[in-house]
């Protein structure tokens, strides 16, 4: 597992988790809850290269 792929999800985290307090700060709680959410989906795509690698590595292990 690569270092900048851990970075760049700790990265999202941040950047998401201080924007859902703004937005929560000011009143704007739908809007904060789609933040969290996009935050989640983005590190989801982000981490599926390494999933599907993953995935792969149990499967040649295995012989299938």
């Amino acid at each position: 597992m690569n270092i900048s792929l851990v970075l760049k999800v700790a990265g999202v985290g941040l950047i998401v988790s201080v924007a859902h307090q703004i937005l929560q700060k000011s009143g704007r709680d739908e809007q904060a809850t789609f933040v969290s959410l996009a935050g989640v989906v983005i590190a989801m795509l982000l981490l599926v290269g390494e999933i599907s690698s993953l995935i792969q590595s149990i499967r040649n292990a295995f012989g299938l």
